[in-house]
């Protein structure tokens, strides 16, 4: 009997705040890491959040603990739900019991007198909702939002609109500082009038009193979070302005008060470095939240696509809901111009939709009764009623959101090369800083004291782990997020580096390549027949089967079709039927040939349908040839381009297909494909991508159950949005349309992606290792050129700028500018 018991893994996302840099990350990682119960732990500081694996769910006070403990804060939320079907205390027990077992509920408190329930914790308050409400509905209530709660863009509004206040205040407290102790450097007249005027002692404590305010008050951030990560044993950026500013204050600060403890050379003060280093640092941190709020922009455009409210038919009468109360097999109303609500099915009334935030297809959808309406498309000219499906988090915007975050979360491969240097940046950072003022005391001369302060300063304050920490996640989550606006969804960030990375794609044919639906392709009538005359008599003696040929031919034929008699099909040959007193038999050239009809006199016609790999099909009217058409899967628009695409971009294009050789060579010679695997069958496709993989990685495009395994088996898996469930859960890369050209789309954006990632590595690695040696002053002694801390300040600050803005440019990303 086996007694060890496996505890399910829970998932627990968490946003921390407080993070600034890389070292910031693996500070939390590590902290997490250590608590017993958890599994797995990743941190993004684009996105401030953590995703951790619970073997024990009882580990999640823990969890918050060690991350507190580290410096940063969970912060708590305060969400309401209302509560219907609740009637006596014993229910409110039985609600704030369930809500109780949700994992990151701290406290419940339902209310009878409102049909309320109140919850706190740590956590995303718009999933907190979600499960409080999932276990409140399984304990036998109905639960809803009341209101909307803490919400993530508000808060880094807040943190970006505080950053804001603080900057300001350190800027005024600063610029007199600064003219007092830069104007005199610059001007020796005004150094001379202002210390006669005010005197030396009173100008210092003046000072002293002005830096202090900066350094206490909006710079109490770096402080308190230094602090914690000094005794953590993780110092961060924090801690580096910390010393860096601290040090320079400190050194003012004995050299006002007590200036007897160094030596006469040496008694200068840097109030002002102090002051202008805290007002850089954070007017740059505010450039930075500004910037990173626009990370985020494509999440917020397509929330946004979906309406507040829906007007519910109730009863005849027309009600505006909140979109919360929507249920399925509720009807809505939508008037010209309605974004749709919810999923749903339309029941009444014909319009056009605006489906371009799904498809990318700027041109509108014509819907009828019967067709499926998205949430967030957008109605035309038509009022129409439609029944809504599903709803809150089933819709396709929904999943299409998830979808987007999940990518946005994810660690790229080479964002743990990041980590491993990161993880002892600060410590070396300190360590070049310490370093750098002992060869200074020795080797500085008479003014060795001043020169070991300002390189050491200087080296403290320039080293920027932010930018490093920052370079790949902001570029994945703008890349990610143009992507989606451009219908491409990338399941995870694995992918994104892999499709950059393919050197072949495979497209599966039918219904990627193709149309998936047969279409008249060509129709030539006999001597003495019209086009439209012999095409109307074959629809309507087909017009009784159900074969695919049939209704290719009936959706081309004009209408309305005259009635056909004695209908009769005749398998593997063709129909017949008596229409308007003729006999008009359709069927193969050997159906022909046992009814005794020759067809030599459109020979040539069937010998060029025959080479383009298609099958041609006789009419013939009371014994005579009237015409032959063939019917085909006609290629997708999009296809040719997409291919040419691809081919200009050095991918390498092939086709796998279960068709015939004949018909796979005639799709091929259109497209300009010239690798094809013919007449495969649906367990053979993954043997097809091994022999055409190479030497070089493949992803396969296709659309239907059939491609699943394909899916999976390549490097990357591309599913087209109009496909099967089953093929979208299999793959890597969605498209929201059919169109082919989204392949050749999602490969540019992934490699423009890749190379903005590497841009901003280049740029983080490269200005640390290029001005961290110069803060030292390796340049001073042949060269006199000496980095001030100041001027260190400005270099760090602006070099997170830097990265940010250089990812938002993703944003604009356009196939023209690939």
């Amino acid at each position: 009997m086996n007694d060890h018991v496996t505890l399910p893994i829970r998932h627990l996302s968490l946003p921390v705040l407080g993070m600034t840099c890389a070292s910031c990350v693996q500070r939390v990682e590590r902290a997490v890491a250590k608590v017993p119960g958890v599994a797995g732990v990743g941190v993004n500081l684009a996105t401030e959040r953590a995703e951790i694996e619970l073997a024990d769910p009882a580990a999640r006070e823990a969890v918050l603990g060690a991350i507190r403990r580290a410096g940063y804060e969970v912060p708590q939320v305060s969400l309401t739900l209302a509560v219907d079907g609740m009637t006596c205390a014993s229910c409110v027990s039985r609600v704030e019991k369930a809500a109780l077992s949700v994992p990151g509920v701290d406290g419940a408190a339902a209310n009878l007198a409102t049909n309320s329930l109140t919850v706190t914790g740590a956590g995303d308050a718009g999933a907190l909702a979600l499960a409080v409400g999932a276990a409140v509905t399984r304990a036998g209530y109905d639960a809803r939002p009341a209101a909307q709660a803490d919400d993530p863009q508000a808060r880094r509004e807040a943190e970006t609109a505080a950053l804001r206040r603080d900057t300001v205040i350190a800027l005024a407290l600063t610029l007199p500082l600064f003219v007092a102790e830069m104007g005199g450097h610059l001007v020796p007249a005004f150094h001379h009038w202002l210390t006669g005027a005010v005197g030396q002692f009173p100008l210092w404590v003046a000072e002293f009193a002005l830096a202090s305010a900066v350094l206490f008050g909006p710079g109490l951030r770096f402080w308190s979070r230094g602090l914690a990560a000094f005794r953590a044993g993780s110092p961060d950026m924090n801690s580096l302005v910390m010393t860096g500013a601290g040090a320079a204050w400190a050194f003012s600060a004995v050299a006002t008060f007590a200036p007897g403890l160094l030596p006469a050379s040496a008694v200068h003060v840097y109030y002002e470095s102090a002051a202008v280093i805290v007002t850089l640092i954070l007017f740059g941190r505010w450039l930075e939240a500004r910037a990173r709020g626009q990370t985020s922009q494509a999440i917020r455009k397509l929330l946004d696509l979906a309406p507040p409210n829906a007007r519910v038919i109730r009863d005849g009468a027309e009600v505006d809901v909140p979109l919360a109360e929507v249920m399925p097999g509720m009807l809505l109303r939508l008037r010209p111009g309605d974004r749709v609500p919810v999923d749903g099915v339309l029941r009444e009334g014909a319009a056009h939709v605006d489906e371009s935030m799904l498809t990318g297809e700027s041109l509108p959808v014509r819907k009828g009764p019967g067709d499926a309406l998205t949430a967030g498309t957008v109605n035309g000219s038509g009022t129409l009623v439609m029944e809504a499906q599903r709803v809150g988090a089933e819709t396709v915007l929904a999943q299409i959101v998830r979808m987007v975050e999940s990518a946005q979360g994810a660690k790229l491969p080479v964002q743990a090369a990041v980590d491993r240097v990161t993880a002892w940046f600060v410590p070396a950072v300190m360590a070049v800083a310490v370093l750098t003022m002992a060869v200074w005391l020795a080797l500085g001369g008479d003014d060795a004291v001043t020169q070991a302060l300002v390189h050491g300063v200087a080296v403290l304050i320039i080293a920027c782990p932010c930018a490093m920490g920052l370079a790949t996640p902001v570029s994945i989550m703008v890349g990610t997020g143009r992507a989606a606006q451009m219908g491409v969804l990338f399941r995870n960030g694995l992918a994104l580096q892999a499709l950059a990375t393919v050197g072949t794609v495979a497209f599966d044919k039918t219904g990627t390549l193709t149309e998936g639906r047969a279409a008249l392709t060509d129709f030539a009538a006999a001597p003495g027949w019209s086009r439209d005359e012999a095409l109307r008599l074959a629809a309507a003696a087909e017009a009784g089967s159900e074969h695919p040929l049939a209704r290719a031919l009936v959706a081309a034929a004009p209408v309305p079709l005259p009635q056909a008699d004695a209908f009769e099909a005749l398998a593997g040959q063709g129909v017949r039927a008596v229409v308007e007193g003729q006999r008009v038999e359709v069927g193969s050239a050997r159906f022909m040939g046992v009814l005794g009809v020759p067809v030599d006199v459109l020979a040539d016609t069937t010998a060029r349908l025959a080479a383009e790999g298609k099958s041609a099909v006789h009419v013939a009217v009371d014994g005579a040839l009237a015409a032959v058409f063939a019917v085909a899967d006609k290629v997708k628009p999009g296809a040719a381009p997409a291919i040419a695409a691809l081919r200009r971009a050095g991918v390498r294009p092939a086709m796998i297909t279960g068709d015939g050789r004949a018909v796979a060579r005639a799709v091929g010679a259109d497209l300009d494909i010239d690798e094809i695997e013919a007449e495969v069958l649906p367990a053979g496709k993954v043997e097809a991508i091994a022999r055409l993989k190479g030497a070089g990685s493949i992803a396969f495009a296709g659309d239907g159950i059939n491609d699943a395994p394909a899916l999976a088996a390549a490097e990357v898996g591309i599913a087209m949005g109009q496909g099967t469930d089953i093929a979208i859960e299999s793959a890597d890369v969605v498209l929201t349309g059919g169109d082919p050209q989204g392949v050749a789309r999602a490969i540019a954006l992934a490699r423009a992606t890749l190379r903005n990632i590497r841009q901003n590595l280049f740029w983080a690695f490269a200005y640390n290792v290029a001005l961290i040696p110069v803060a030292a002053g390796v340049l001073t002694p042949s060269f006199g050129i000496t980095l001030s801390p100041m001027l260190a300040a400005g270099a760090m600050a602006l070099s997170s700028v830097f990265v940010v803005t250089n990812a938002l440019r993703l944003g604009r990303w356009s196939e023209a500018a690939a």
